[in-house]
């Protein structure tokens, strides 16, 4: 009995290794895959026999045996489709595991750092000490700054090929080291070594004893491993909203994955971009059966019932609610901000066009606004033009069509990187790496605060939509001055109003000579503000809101659609069209009056507004 408990108490004791994922760079025959090769070797780190194996092959093909051909043996299984062992993905040290991600030295390198070194925590970088800094080196040093990796290992590779010669090393790591200084990097240490002769790579080695240093290994174990997932900011994208009619069952289920931290049963929490608040009722398991869970945590993809019943759009980000005297940041929201991009597009991304931006679960238009600065990355020069071409790294500022949520790509990776897709390719990736304010800052700030302090009724929302047969929405019909919008408009509430629908009309007039009449006719903003507010308390209370406003602009709708949700906005543009994006619906000004209510009216059954209609 003594020798179980002492059994289970070691057992208990055991913690599993930690894995850091390390991105390896260096230009091309500068003895990467080699330094891989060796390292998977001395650390025993590769399938039974496979050394064996591929020396052996070696000698039947009359080659030299190179440990680079360890990693091309395990590339060409991974393309025969040969399932590999997960100990051929690690390197092992002796503190932890190391997820290796190769990069290749060639200008797809691009490519590989969107899709694989992006996540990386450290670096390491290899120079031939016979070729010394190369246009690759600075480049790759460069794109590592972009990415924010901090901790990086220099390695100057092939010193057995100069005489293991101390005065080349010092040379070579002077110049790298001058311009990793201009762009922000700092090395944790600068090693040199022969991955062909095993110097310096697992354990130092007489051949470089004048160096004092630590080998490759000793010095990555000294790497700082950042906070797990699980210990982050809350933050789930929203994937989808489901809602069951069998056996009455009358949930409506929040789904996504779980991007960091952690949630509880009862905890608060907000949606952004959209500030809806509520907490969280239940979570649910899909595909299992049902058992009571109060805590879901990062890594896994959830479903949550949510106390009050509110209407969410694939996109937004679930966050904890962030109290006074609480720690735990949101995400930024904002329809700008600013970015490194890498364009691998076959057209150029040219400033103004529109393009299409993928974050997390979010899709929205974009445009780039400015380009601050294109980088040859090799000379570190500024280049003066008004497009990005196929391989080029430029910092940006973008401008969405609605506001979105984010993080800085420096505290949250999954929330902070996006991919720019031009005629349907995806074209280039790229890093937030600092919040722009927009023009709706300020109402945002306020809206957020509504929401938090807004004290909701007994009666759900949802309740409210399965009494009235309808989801709350406001159809703005707006227009040139001149153009009639309120006949439309009233003809629209008189026939919903006839079928039993809650439906008023309101026109922007009757707030300008009541509610409005203490702030001046020149106060557009605040009038245009007010109306949204007025209309914000009528879909609260479940109704469909027909309102009118003349010679409404894009950043007028955008003021509306940050005090309402953009979700429960309908936007219809009678006559000549002044707005470019964004328009729901667009209407003649010379159509019939009950041929422009039937399309309203269909818009409406086909964004599921209304349903039973007849």
């Amino acid at each position: 009995m003594k020798e179980k408990t002492e059994k289970m108490e070691k057992t208990e004791q055991i913690k599993p290794r930690e894995t850091m994922s390390i991105v390896f760079v260096g230009h091309v025959d500068h003895g990467k895959s080699t330094v891989l090769g060796r390292l998977l070797a001395d650390t025993g780190s590769l399938p039974k026999g496979k050394l064996e194996q591929v020396k052996e092959e070696c000698k039947r093909t009359s080659k030299t045996f190179e440990y680079a051909f360890l990693i091309d043996a395990l590339k060409d299984e991974r393309a025969q489709g040969v399932t590999i062992d997960s100990a051929r993905c690690f390197f092992k040290g002796k503190k932890r595991n190391y997820n290796i991600i190769d990069a290749p030295g060639h200008v797809d390198f691009l490519k590989n750092m969107i899709s694989g070194a992006a996540r990386a925590e450290a670096a390491l970088l290899v120079i031939d000490a016979q070729e010394g800094v190369q246009e690759n080196s600075k480049r790759h040093g460069y794109l590592l700054s972009m990415l924010g990796i901090k901790q990086v290992i220099v390695c100057v590779n092939k010193m057995d090929l100069v005489g293991y010669d101390e005065k080349v090393f010092i040379k070579i790591k002077k110049e790298y080291q001058e311009f990793l200084k201009q762009i922000g990097v700092e090395p944790k240490t600068f090693i040199p070594m022969s991955a062909l002769k095993g110097d310096n790579i697992a354990k130092n080695t007489p051949n470089l004893s004048w160096f004092k240093g630590e080998c490759v290994l000793t010095a990555l174990d000294s790497f700082e491993k950042s906070k797990t997932l699980e210990q982050r900011p809350f933050r789930m994208p929203v994937q989808d909203v489901y809602k069951f009619t069998d056996k009455k069952d009358s949930r409506r289920i929040v789904a996504g994955r779980i991007e960091s931290g952690s949630i509880n049963v009862g905890d608060t929490v907000v949606f952004l971009p959209s500030n809806k608040q509520t907490q969280i009722k239940s979570i649910v398991e899909f595909s299992s059966e049902p058992r009571k869970r109060n805590n879901a945590v990062a890594g896994y993809s959830e479903g949550f019932t949510l106390k009050h019943q509110i209407y969410l759009s694939r996109g937004e980000i679930m966050c904890k609610q962030k109290e006074d005297n609480q720690e735990e940041d949101n995400p930024l929201v904002s329809s700008m901000f600013k970015a490194n991009i890498f364009w691998m597009g076959k057209n150029p991304l040219i400033l103004g066009k529109e393009y299409k931006l993928k974050i997390t679960t979010m899709e929205v238009p974009v445009r780039i606004d400015q380009i601050i600065k294109i980088i040859d990355a090799s000379e570190l020069s500024k280049l003066d033009k008004k497009q990005i071409d196929k391989h080029e790294v430029a910092e940006c500022i973008f401008k969405c069509s609605s506001p979105i949520a984010f993080d800085l790509f420096s505290e949250l990776q999954a929330t902070g990187r996006f991919v720019v897709v031009d005629d349907y390719d995806i074209a280039g990736g790229g890093i937030i790496t600092e919040f722009v304010e927009d023009d709706q800052a300020k109402i945002r700030e306020q809206v957020l605060l509504r929401e938090k302090k807004w004290d909701h009724s007994f009666i759900n929302p949802g309740e409210r939509s399965q009494m009235y047969g309808q989801y709350p929405c406001l159809v703005l019909i707006t227009g040139l001055t001149g153009i009639d919008k309120k006949t439309i408009a009233k003809n629209l509430e008189k026939r919903l109003f006839a079928s039993g629908r809650k439906v008023y009309f309101i026109g922007i007039r009757n707030i300008l000579r009541g509610l409005d009449a203490d702030i001046g006719k020149k106060k557009r903003e605040e009038h245009v503000r007010r109306l949204g507010e007025v209309a914000h308390i009528l879909l609260d209370a479940g109704l469909i809101v027909v309102a009118t406003a003349s010679d409404l602009t894009e950043e007028e709708i955008k003021l509306l659609q940050t005090v309402n949700s953009k979700d429960s906005m309908l936007i219809v543009n009678v006559g000549e069209n002044r707005i470019k994006r964004g328009l729901d619906l667009r209407l003649k000004a010379d159509e019939k009056i009950d041929a422009s209510v039937d399309k309203i009216l269909d818009l409406l059954k086909t964004k599921k507004f209304i349903f039973g209609f007849n």
